[in-house]
């Protein structure tokens, strides 16, 4: 493709994206700082302090707990918070609920006190998250934003190779002075690009793959999960389901030295109607975000199967921390700040590169 050709790909790309990038760039901004954002507003429930090397309540009693602080609901999910003395209990009215039914419980899990009820679905956080994953259009939304990160990526890379032969002929990084405003702007627009470059592409492609997650978790679903529950297949659903504690006993077991994730309740999104499926995690910082997860028969509490995740589960569960750098703790959050504002300089000033072009060449 020649140079002319680069630059039809580079400017239509990226028009065709810049609106709906600068929206995700806006909006990712302050979900950087979710943690911190929560923290500061008192809008995160926190567990009291209790005396060092207080002992884990038994899980069955968190989760009775959970029950009657909502009486006629039942429990979906069970999760293991960043901070091990809260336990997060996602519930619903029945075991086959759709997610946007699903309530939280958070439970203290040394005492298992019930602890509150965030507000999950309100304030500032939840309609920038709204806004930043699907635009409240659902699954349509969440693929249209994919589709716009692929053209982000396309438009990044035409850029770069238009810059190539500038900076084989100039200096690297050469700000033109003396000259138009508009030049001045174009040398500060490919510099900024090429810097950020990288940080473009790994967070444009992990956008990409993270707005494909219901498509893959639907893949696994009748891949993986329905090969290690085939044995149950016909069978009638289980009626109560016993010890949610033997069934992590029984996951602990079979995968030492790994941490408990969450557990799915029988028939919800990540289990059978059978199981238990207790999702086991590395307790390293590499290994953290690799789930494997473990069926435990919810009757009996014997393990019947634990498998790692196939390789475009892992894909989707590494995109997650590393399109919102929060696997570094506050300093790469910090420096994911400041490339998300240069990110939002490049969209400007090349929306008004264009601009100014087209007025020149109409006068």
């Amino acid at each position: 493709m020649t140079l002319r050709g680069w630059a039809r790909l580079h400017s239509w790309s990226s028009l065709a994206c810049t609106l709906f990038l600068l929206l995700l760039c806006l909006t990712g901004l302050p979900l950087i700082f979710h943690h911190e954002i929560g923290h500061l507003t008192g809008a995160e429930i926190e567990a009291p302090p209790l005396p060092p090397g207080t002992p884990m309540a038994d899980l069955d009693r968190v989760v009775a707990a959970a029950r009657a602080a909502r009486p006629g609901e039942v429990v979906h999910y069970l999760i293991w918070e960043d901070d091990p003395a809260i336990l997060r209990l996602s519930m619903a009215p029945a075991p086959d609920s759709s997610p946007e039914a699903l309530t939280t419980v958070l439970v203290d899990a040394r005492s298992a006190a019930v602890l509150g009820e965030p507000r999950d679905r309100e304030g500032f956080l939840y309609w920038m998250l709204r806004l930043h994953t699907d635009i409240f259009a659902g699954i349509p939304g969440k693929l249209f934003l994919g589709a716009m990160g692929l053209l982000f990526v396309l438009a990044t890379v035409s850029g770069a190779v238009l810059y190539a032969p500038f900076a084989r002929h100039g200096d690297f990084g050469a700000v033109r002075a003396g000259r138009s405003a508009r030049l001045r702007w174009l040398d500060l627009h490919n510099i900024l690009g090429v810097v950020t470059l990288s940080w473009v592409l790994v967070v444009g492609a992990t956008g990409v793959v993270n707005t494909l997650a219901e498509q893959v978790l639907a893949v696994w679903r009748a891949d993986q999960l329905a090969a290690m529950t085939a044995p149950w297949r016909g069978q009638p659903p289980v009626g109560a389901p016993g010890s949610v504690q033997a069934a992590v006993a029984a996951a602990r077991e079979a995968a030492p030295g790994m941490d408990i994730f969450f557990v799915a309740w029988p028939q919800t999104m990540f289990s059978g109607p059978h199981h238990y499926a207790v999702f086991l995690r590395g307790d390293t910082p590499l290994t953290h975000r690799v789930l494997t997860p473990a069926l435990v028969d919810a009757a009996s509490g014997a393990l019947t199967d634990i498998r790692p995740m196939p390789w475009y589960v892992q894909a989707l569960l590494l995109s997650q921390p590393l399109h919102f750098g929060d696997y570094g703790g506050l300093p790469l959050k910090l420096a994911w700040a400041v490339l998300d504002l240069v990110t939002i300089v490049v969209l400007g000033s090349g929306v008004w590169l264009w601009w100014r072009r087209r007025r020149g060449s109409a006068a």
